[in-house]
């Protein structure tokens, strides 16, 4: 409830980010195709060479996640550390860009990993002005280095179209609003989350979007929560959607986005499905009653560790 208090007083403006609707195609508005860390399916997870992939198969948008070198260069990483992508017992908090820029993936085919700058150098190409990114900003660094940094490097790449318009940032905690505001005004915000009740009071604050666990859409709750979203005009998209039933899911419920490790597959799935009834496994209902029992417990989980972290913080 904090939180809200806080949020609601700031009274902050938020831009509505138009770009990041369904898609309007010959059959119909389509969710569109977000790629997963890059088209992580066929390549190492937030490479250049998974990204490139992503925009090579024709996906609209690019989700990765942004983490801190100790030297304050944003890199591109899901993983506070190098272990289960590069094979190294090391955070990534406690390496120089000079040491992170010579390592390699352990997936073929082996590449480095880039800099929030290298992604941006690469959207800034001629024939790339309409592909845009969801920036997955993650909680294990200082939230205000970490958009402090993003709002500089974002000034040192001239873009092609204002990165305004091309890019979202990702915010799993209230208290990130309000720095994004601070260091990047005019840049539209969503919130990534996997609870309901958490996630409604960002509907207080104008044109927040929402990225929303696909498994907590299911049921009543979900169904009242999307209605209300489509009721505030703002976009929704859903994470994670490998699976055919659930691509097939999205479109039907007429989500924005579908954040999906593989979209290319899910770009055939689009051109083929008519709109018929999908069922779910039983693993997936399970999934699905699980997640939604769990998420609560798991938020509360996540707020205490953020929590704690950042008192770390302010004592260091």
């Amino acid at each position: 409830m904090g939180e809200t208090l806080r949020l609601l007083q700031d009274k902050m403006e938020v831009p509505l980010s138009t770009f990041t609707f369904a898609k309007s195609t010959p059959r119909g508005k389509k969710p569109q195709a977000i790629a997963h860390r890059g088209y992580k399916a066929a390549n190492p997870e937030n490479t250049m060479g998974a990204f490139k992939g992503a925009v090579k198969v024709g996906a609209h948008a690019i989700e990765t996640d942004t983490h801190l070198s100790r030297d304050n260069v944003v890199v591109l990483s899901h993983d506070p550390t190098l272990k289960r992508c590069f094979g190294e017992e090391t955070k990534i908090a406690d390496c120089d860009w000079e040491y992170l820029k010579t390592l390699r993936t352990l997936k073929e085919p082996r590449q480095p990993m880039p800099r929030l700058k290298d992604l941006l150098e690469y959207l800034a190409m001629p024939g790339l002005e309409d592909i845009w990114v969801l920036l997955d900003v993650k909680l294990d660094d200082k939230p205000e280095d970490m958009f402090r940094l993003i709002a500089a490097t974002l000034a040192e790449v001239p873009p092609s179209r204002p990165w305004n318009t091309r890019i979202i940032m990702g915010c799993w905690s209230a208290t990130h609003v309000p720095l994004c505001s601070k260091y990047l005004p005019g840049y539209p915000i969503t919130h990534i989350g996997f609870n309901i009740g958490y996630a409604r009071q960002f509907l207080k604050i104008s044109s927040v979007s929402f990225n929303m666990a696909k498994q907590i859409l299911v049921g009543p709750c979900g169904k009242a929560f999307l209605r209300d979203v489509r009721k505030a005009k703002r976009s929704i998209f859903v994470w994670t959607v490998n699976e055919e039933s659930w691509m097939k899911w999205c479109i039907r419920k007429k989500v924005d986005g579908v954040i999906t490790d593989d979209p290319k597959k899910y770009l055939e799935i689009c051109d083929s499905y008519d709109g018929e009834m999908v069922g779910f496994s039983l693993k997936s209902w399970l999934g699905i009653i699980l997640i939604n029992f769990w998420a609560p417990f798991f938020s509360l989980l996540f707020k205490l560790y953020y929590d704690l972290r950042l008192k770390r913080r302010s004592k260091a």
